[in-house]
C-alpha cells in the first residue's frame, strides 16, 4: 500500500502526529500556555523552552500545542456541520427533482457566486469575534460544496436497482437517503471532508489573524502570527512556529485527501 499510495501513508502519519500532539499536549509540555513570565520575554529557543517564548514570556511550544487542539476542534466541527447541512440539502434536492431541485440548486449557485473566504469574513465581521461565531461563519462558507457533491452522487445512485426496489417497497425519501444512498457516498465525502479540514485550518487561522476568530489570550495559530509579526526581526520564532504548524497541518490533510482520492478511484 505504501509504495502504491505514498500520499495516503505520509498524510496519515502527519495527521496522526498532529492529532496526538493536540490530544497529549498538556502531558507533553507542563508549561501553562497562558502563564506570563516577564523574565523570559522574547527568549529564543533553548533547552527549557524548545520553541522560545513570546512577548509576555509564555512558552511557545505549549501555545502551539494548544493552538493545534483549537484548530482541529474548529476545523472538524465546521466540516461535520457543513457535511450534514450540505448532505441534507443536496440529497433532498436530488430526490425531490423537478422544480424543487432547480430552485434549491440555484440558491446554492448564488452562495457559490461569492468568494468563500470573503463570505466568511463578512459574516465573522457581522457576528463578531468568538469561536461559536467563527464556526457559524466558516460553516456558511463550506456547506455548498457538499450540497453539490451529494446531489450529483445521489442523481447517479438513485437509478440503481436496490434504490428502485426500496422505493417500490414504499421507503420514504429520508430512509432512501440515509439507509440506501449515503453509504455509497462514503468514499467521495471522505475525500471532500479531508480536503475541507485543510482549507478550514487556513481560513480559521486567517480570521484569527484578522482578530475575528479566537480572542487572546486563547492560543490560536492565527493570533500568534498576528502578535509575532511586530517582532519579526528580533524574534522570528514567534511567527515561524505557528507558521510551520499551519503549513504542516494543511500539507498532511491535503496528502491524506489525495491518498484517499486515489484509493477510492477519484481525484480530489
Amino acid at each position: 500500500m505504501g509504495r502504491r499510495n505514498p500520499s495516503l501513508v505520509t498524510g496519515c502519519a502527519i495527521v496522526a502526529m498532529l492529532a496526538l500532539a493536540a490530544a497529549l499536549g498538556p502531558l507533553l509540555v507542563r508549561s501553562d500556555p497562558l502563564a506570563i513570565d516577564l523574565t523570559h520575554v522574547l527568549a529564543p529557543p533553548s533547552r527549557g523552552h524548545w520553541l522560545g517564548c513570546d512577548a509576555l514570556g509564555r512558552d511557545m511550544l505549549a501555545r502551539v500545542l494548544w493552538g493545534a487542539r483549537l484548530s482541529l476542534v474548529v476545523s472538524t466541527t465546521v466540516v461535520l456541520l457543513s457535511l450534514a447541512a450540505g448532505g441534507i440539502v443536496g440529497g433532498a434536492a436530488a430526490l425531490a427533482g423537478g422544480r424543487v431541485d432547480s430552485v434549491v440548486m440555484r440558491l446554492v449557485d448564488v452562495v457559490l457566486a461569492f468568494p468563500g473566504f470573503l463570505l466568511a469574513l463578512a459574516l465573522a465581521a457581522i457576528l463578531g469575534p468568538g469561536l461559536i461565531d467563527l464556526v457559524v461563519a466558516l460553516t456558511a462558507m463550506g456547506w455548498t460544496g457538499y450540497a453539490r457533491l451529494v446531489r450529483g452522487e445521489v442523481l447517479s445512485l438513485r437509478e440503481r436497482e436496490y434504490v428502485e426496489a426500496a422505493r417500490a417497497l414504499g421507503a420514504p425519501p429520508a430512509r432512501l437517503l440515509l439507509r440506501h444512498l449515503l453509504p455509497g457516498l462514503a468514499g467521495p465525502l471522505a475525500v471532500q471532508a479531508t480536503f475541507g479540514v485543510g482549507g478550514i485550518i487556513i481560513a480559521e487561522a486567517a480570521l484569527s489573524f484578522l482578530g475575528l476568530g479566537a480572542l487572546p489570550p486563547a492560543p490560536s495559530w492565527g493570533n500568534m502570527l498576528d502578535t509575532g509579526r511586530a517582532f519579526l526581526l528580533v524574534a522570528p520564532h514567534l511567527t515561524t512556529a505557528p507558521g510551520v504548524a499551519i503549513g504542516a497541518s494543511v500539507l498532511g490533510f491535503n496528502l491524506l485527501g489525495d491518498g484517499l482520492a486515489q484509493a477510492v478511484g477519484r481525484r480530489g
